[in-house]
């Protein structure tokens, strides 16, 4: 992706019991789920556990890999902005920085508190309603405004084959094409989504596979010590950290996830590897085979690098393939922000509605159709402002999700964890703040705009959980009741 699209035992008064630890007789399941009507319905118990399409290993995997990364493109400005060797320096270290911590952490909360809804299940155990909501708000708006960027990119690619959908109504139409298209597929349900995102996974990353085989005769390693000049490293820190970040996104499906104490941190790990590796490879290729100036790299040049290998068919699968990443990109993150409203539904932060699902997909509809809508409205936007604005809220958000896993360590060393990071509390802090100092300097280099509009958003934020507040108070919206979010809210509790 590019910068430029840029307790043991205990129980919360929600009655967070997790699916395993609600205490409730079988005959109270059965006349409860004798009253279930598919249509539009707010399932409220159990509904993840029923549904038989939950998502396994494989599709989780490439679910993750998309939601983090979907191949190389968009790596390419990280040459462009300090040289060959610091771009693979940094594709080289920051994983061990960033997104290993990260990854960590989201394999311990995850399965430890595994229902949908993620991060904001685990601020708000943490630190209360207040907190989980203004985590939603983060990492949800983050979420939209990147899923913006995959059908404007699609639309640019289909610009070079047709240029009339360069401008105008041919590209207002073709960008609202895919997002209804892209949008209707999330809502054909996870399972086939998953599927997807492996056969677009494994089509988008082929030609990459190809053009580093034919790079290797033509590698000229002393390529590889190039350092940049002039370097912007603004835009070099903000390219890796786009690139290299969302890890924690797919645990706001936790709750749809086949046996997620083990699914999980498997996934992690496996879709680490694949990231690290779909990275490094093609740069090494890249900057080892072609003698190019630093400026030529741009967004897409990995495309023109496979035509001087190998021919213009491996550059045109290249710009093909970016398209594919697109799509899996816009699917991953679409599902994650979907499925993260369903999770807010159930902690009562939002109106019922968003914890309905389709009678036949039993996909979140509202969910989707609202994130659909708000991307597509960021769609037709000027963005380059607000894509940053995104990597700020995101760090927020991490900021806050860090805090949350060393306080619950803290508070509740007795919370049931299939996974848990062998450290104790000191080094766990140390894990951490590694990766807060460069969320921190990530923030702190941002433009004044980008400060005054994450401010706004957050501001809004603020708002929409005191509104909920009182529409809760006056009867105004309806909202899941106590009795029915229990059991919904997985929390690991023994």
């Amino acid at each position: 992706m590019s910068p430029e699209f840029q307790i043991h035992g205990h129980q919360s008064p929600r009655g967070e019991g997790g699916v395993g630890g609600a205490s409730q007789s079988k005959e109270s399941l059965e006349n409860m789920d004798s009253s279930i009507d598919l249509g539009e319905a707010v399932l409220p118990r159990n509904t993840a556990a029923k549904n038989p399409n939950k998502l396994t290993l494989l599709p989780l995997i490439f679910l993750i890999y998309f939601e983090v990364a979907g191949g190389p493109y968009g790596a390419e400005p990280a040459v462009q902005a300090a040289g060959a060797l610091y771009a693979l320096l940094g594709f080289l270290i920051f994983p061990f920085v960033w997104s290993i911590p990260e990854s960590l952490v989201t394999a311990e909360l995850a399965t430890a508190i595994p229902g949908n809804g993620g991060f904001v299940l685990w601020a708000d155990r943490a630190f209360g309603p207040f907190c989980g909501s203004l985590m939603g708000t983060w990492k949800f708006l983050s979420g939209v405004i990147n899923s913006a960027a995959f059908p404007v990119l699609c639309a640019d690619y289909l610009a070079r084959v047709e240029p009339s959908v360069a401008s105008g109504t041919p590209r207002y139409a073709t960008v609202a094409g895919m997002n209804l298209a892209l949008s209707f597929l999330n809502y054909t349900g996870l399972t086939i989504v998953g599927y997807t995102a492996v056969a677009l996974g494994l089509a988008s990353l082929a030609p990459f596979v190809l053009m580093t085989a034919m790079a290797v005769p033509r590698l000229r390693p002393a390529r590889w010590l190039t350092r940049g000049r002039g370097n912007d490293w603004r835009l070099f820190f903000n390219t890796l950290f786009w690139n290299l970040n969302f890890w924690d996104n797919a645990s706001t499906m936790a709750g749809e996830v086949e046996r997620p104490e083990r699914t999980f941190p498997t996934a992690l790990l496996s879709a680490g590897l694949m990231t690290s590796l779909g990275y490094l490879l093609p740069l090494m290729a890249g900057t080892g085979a072609v003698d190019a100036p630093q400026d030529a790299w741009g967004n897409g040049f990995f495309a023109d690098i496979a035509g001087s290998i190998a021919g213009r068919w491996l550059k045109y699968w290249i710009e093909v393939g970016a398209v594919l990443s697109a799509i899996g990109l816009y699917e991953a993150q679409l599902s994650s922000s979907a499925f993260q409203l369903l999770g807010m539904a159930n902690l009562r932060l939002l109106p019922r509605i968003f914890a309905s699902r389709a009678k036949w997909f039993l996909t979140p509809w509202a969910g989707i159709l609202t994130s659909s809508l708000i991307t597509l409205a960021i769609s037709f936007m000027s963005f380059n402002d607000i894509i940053n604005s995104a990597n700020f809220l995101y760090g927020l958000g991490m900021l806050m999700e860090f805090a949350a896993f060393l306080w619950l360590r803290k508070k509740e060393p007795n919370l049931k964890r299939p996974y848990r990071v062998p450290m104790r509390l000191p080094g766990l802090v140390l894990l951490c703040l590694v990766p807060s100092a460069f969320l921190i300097f990530v923030m702190a280099i941002a433009s004044w705009k980008v400060f005054a509009i994450c401010a706004g958003l957050t501001a809004l934020g603020i708002a929409v959980y005191y509104t909920m507040a009182v529409c809760k108070s006056r009867g105004c919206l309806a909202f899941m009741d106590e009795e029915e979010t229990n059991g919904e809210i997985g929390t690991g509790d023994a």
